[in-house]
């Protein structure tokens, strides 16, 4: 099993890395920062130290001599943190007075100021040097002064200012990871409340999820899950109905047939056997009818248009084919079966082999209850595509004709044998296709007519 990262974790890493990420760029960057401001602040310091010996220096007889009482030195070239050096020399690198210190790898160029990085007996140290002139009136240096100083002091500086900037700035993107943290967990609670109030739930029990306070980008999702879930209760629904009707119609056919079996068993008179078993084989082809029209019934439930195969039908041929599979039935009752109406050129988008149960449904019904010696037509028009079937059976009370649709529904009155779902199963395939069936009188007054219209589907 493919382990999936949660929802939590994606937000949170998504909003706390990107701040992580931030305080390491903002610590670098502060850390530059502070050690530049470090640097500049110290560097002036050391050339105003250059600047004060520069003040001792003394041009006599063509020598430069450094003349700086020793308490002055003391006091200037003195740190109670970092380490002082100093040099002085000429303009040709001879040695005045102090501690040779590395000089720039630069020639002299115009600066009279420069600061820069070395190194004094391996230690690393900041130097500061000042070119001066001794003559009067020239600009020509003659002498140059370098002071250099180690880094204690500008490290404490820097950590100084790195501690006052970044550990504030810890402390704020502490507090607003917790309170992503938090804000992430309260605005995914709708959808552990969703999972408890599923998970919670009898798998009897279809009625629609109620969350409160949900978020607006949940909320669809609830009404995705209560939509199917009244989907769901429709099929279980009609589910549980087919099985409550086709247990009801097959128990009395059953209870008849065990019964006529039971008497041909007991029976000794051979004649009267074969009657029962006669009996037995007239209620066995009927139970045969009663589960194929259940079953027809069941694959054409409203659910089915999700997997129904739609294709440009000649419905004019397949009603005149189906009108002339039927002419047996009818001249067994001598009833005059017709057809009326073009045998091609009307064209529905449709399930063939659902219309041609449809057609045959019709069919059965019109033949059955027309009585011996009558007239059964079935029409086809193509504007709009239509099929209509005539018979001369009873006429349909106007009140029984939207019950007549109702499965298991019988007129009152009828003697003929039948279950109950011919017209069951061709309003929902009827359904299917977007069609409607209308029952009617008979055009001569005599029997009814059924009608299936079809919707702009139709193709003519």
């Amino acid at each position: 099993m493919t382990d999936h990262p949660l929802l939590r974790t994606k937000l949170l890493r998504w909003l706390l890395v990107p701040l992580l990420l931030l305080l390491t760029a903002d610590t670098v960057v502060s850390y530059w920062f502070a050690l530049r401001f470090s640097d500049r602040a110290h560097d002036r310091a050391l050339l105003e130290m250059a600047r004060e010996a520069s003040i001792h220096l003394r041009g006599e007889a063509g020598r430069l001599r450094f003349d700086m009482p020793e308490p002055a030195r003391a006091v200037i070239f003195t740190d109670l943190t970092d380490t002082l050096y100093y040099e002085i020399t000429t303009a040709t690198g001879a040695l005045i007075d102090g501690k040779p210190i590395a000089a720039p790898r630069r020639g002299r160029g115009s600066r009279a100021e420069l600061v820069y990085d070395s190194e004094i007996d391996g230690v690393p140290v900041r130097v500061a040097e000042l070119w001066v002139a001794t003559q009067p009136g020239t600009r020509d240096a003659d002498a140059a002064i370098r002071i250099a100083e180690t880094k204690v002091k500008r490290g404490e500086l820097t950590r100084e200012i790195m501690f006052s900037v970044v550990v504030p700035q810890v402390l704020l993107i502490v507090f607003a990871g917790v309170l992503v943290w938090v804000g992430v967990v309260r605005g995914l609670s709708p959808l552990t409340a969703l999972q408890d109030a599923i998970a919670s739930r009898s798998y009897r029990d279809r009625s629609p999820v109620v969350v409160s306070e949900v978020p607006g980008e949940v909320q669809p999702l609830i009404d995705e899950i209560n939509q199917l879930l009244d989907r769901l209760d429709d099929a279980l629904t009609m589910q549980d109905r087919f099985i409550a009707d086709a247990a009801h119609q097959l128990k009395t056919p059953v209870a008849a047939l065990q019964a006529q079996l039971e008497l041909a068993l007991s029976e000794p008179d051979p004649q009267r056997t074969r009657e029962s078993l006669a009996k037995v084989a007239a209620g066995l082809e009927r139970l045969s009818h009663l589960v194929s029209q259940l079953l027809a019934l069941a694959r054409n439930e409203p659910e089915a248009a999700r997997t129904m195969m739609l294709a440009r039908v000649d419905l004019a041929a397949l009603v005149f084919e189906a009108t002339a599979d039927w002419v047996d039935a009818a001249l067994g009752k001598s009833i005059d079966l017709g057809f009326e109406g073009e045998k091609d050129g009307v064209s529905v988008e449709g399930d063939p082999v659902r219309l041609r149960e449809l057609l045959d449904n019709l069919l059965d019904n019109a033949v059955r209850y027309t009585p011996e010696g009558g007239r059964v037509t079935v029409r086809v028009s193509g504007a709009p595509p239509s099929v209509s079937v005539s018979d001369d059976g009873p006429t349909i009370p106007t009140s029984d004709r939207q019950r007549i649709f109702q499965r298991f529904y019988r007129v009152l009155g009828t003697t003929e044998r039948g279950s109950g779902l011919g017209l069951a199963i061709a309003q929902e395939i009827a359904h299917l296709h977007g069609a409607r069936i209308t029952p009617s009188d008979d055009l001569d007054g005599t029997g009814n007519t059924f009608t299936v219209s079809f919707d702009s589907r139709a193709v003519s």
